[in-house]
């Protein structure tokens, strides 16, 4: 079993910054696995964030962030960050972080291996 803990959310006016992050613990030694965010806004359904592998490919990108957030990671611990830069009223919802052995499930959000209990981040305009 692997436990993803959440960090970092809030709130904060449109153009602002936030950074979220998530820590792994447990069997995290079991396998290599991929990282990355899904969020969800009210009344909406999940929508994909980011991922990043465990090798050194470039990490996948949502259109809808790409060139204002960036996801990075520390295989030491590990964990997974999110920075999010000039955040939009559109960026409210809360945010999720999970884990699978293929980076193609992070993308799809099907049969996810693990996910956190989800941080809210509020963007007011």
């Amino acid at each position: 079993q692997v436990q993803l803990a959440e960090s970092g959310g809030g709130s904060v006016q449109a153009g602002g910054s936030l950074r979220l992050s998530c820590a792994a613990s447990g069997r995290t030694d079991s396998y290599n696995y991929a990282l990355g965010w899904f969020r969800q806004a009210p009344g909406k359904g999940r929508e994909f964030v980011a991922a990043i592998g465990w090798s050194s490919d470039p990490p996948l990108l949502a259109d809808s962030v790409r060139g204002r957030f960036t996801i990075s990671r520390d295989n030491a611990k590990p964990t997974v960050h999110l920075q999010m830069n000039n955040l939009k009223f559109a960026d409210t919802a809360v945010y999720y972080c999970a884990a699978d052995r293929q980076i193609v499930q992070l993308v799809t959000m099907r049969g996810l291996d693990y996910s956190g209990q989800g941080i809210q981040v509020t963007v007011s305009s």
